[in-house]
C-alpha cells in the first residue's frame, strides 16, 4: 500500500503506461494494485471481457419475453362458442382495448325468434386479458354484462372464463327479485367452417 502521494502518482504511471502491453495491464499483479474488485484469473476473465456475452443473455431474455412471441398470448378478436352452442363474435380491438362485436344465444324459449344482438366491450392489453362486455339483446327487454379473463391451457388452447348478469325487465319494482338472474360461461374458439 503507498505511503504517500508519489507512491500513487508512480503506481498510476506504470498502469497507465502505453508502453506495456495487454498482459502487463490485466495481469492480477496490475488489477490488485488498481483494487479492482474484478480479478483475472486463469478461469474468469476481467470484467470487461464479460460485457459482450451479458449483452447477448439480455437480448436473448427480452426476446422470449416479447409479445408477439409469447406462448401464453391470448386474442379476444374472432368467433367463440360455448358449451351450449351460443355463438360470440368480437371484432377488433382499438388502442384502448374497446371492441364491438355480436352474441348469438342459444339459450331461449322456442317462443322467441332468436336474434344476434350487438355486443360492446372493453379489456386490458395483458397476455391473457381480463374484459367485459355488455349485450343489447335486440329480441327481448333485456341487458347481459359478462366479464372474464382470456386464457391459454396448457395445451395451448385459448378459452374465455366468464361470468354473466342478465337483467331482464319487469313491470313494477316489487318483482325486482325475480330480475336478475347470474351463471357462469366458458367459450372456445369456434372451429372453423370450410366452404
Amino acid at each position: 500500500m503507498p505511503s504517500t502521494e508519489e507512491s500513487y502518482g508512480q503506481m498510476a504511471s506504470r498502469l497507465h503506461n502505453p508502453t506495456l502491453d495487454r498482459a502487463d495491464t490485466c495481469s492480477s499483479v496490475a488489477i490488485k494494485r488498481r483494487g479492482s474488485p474484478a480479478r483475472s484469473t486463469a478461469t474468469r476473465p476481467p470484467a470487461a471481457e464479460m460485457v459482450p456475452t451479458t449483452s447477448l443473455l439480455l437480448l436473448l431474455g427480452l426476446a422470449l419475453l416479447a409479445p408477439g412471441l409469447s406462448a401464453d398470448q391470448c386474442v379476444l378478436t374472432g368467433r367463440w362458442i360455448n358449451d351450449l352452442g351460443s355463438d360470440v363474435t368480437i371484432g377488433a380491438v382499438n388502442s384502448n382495448g374497446e371492441f364491438a362485436g355480436t352474441f348469438h344465444t342459444a339459450v331461449m324459449t322456442p317462443t322467441k325468434d332468436i336474434k344476434a344482438s350487438p355486443l360492446v366491450g372493453i379489456q386490458h392489453t395483458k397476455t391473457q386479458p381480463t374484459f367485459g362486455f355488455t349485450v343489447n339483446w335486440n329480441f327481448t327487454d333485456s341487458t347481459t354484462v359478462f366479464t372474464g379473463q382470456c386464457f391459454v391451457d396448457i395445451e395451448g388452447k385459448e378459452i374465455l372464463k366468464g361470468m354473466w348478469l342478465l337483467q331482464s325487465h319487469v313491470n313494477s319494482i316489487k318483482d325486482d327479485w325475480k330480475a336478475t338472474k347470474v351463471g357462469t360461461d366458458t367459450f372456445t374458439r369456434r372451429p372453423e367452417v370450410m366452404e
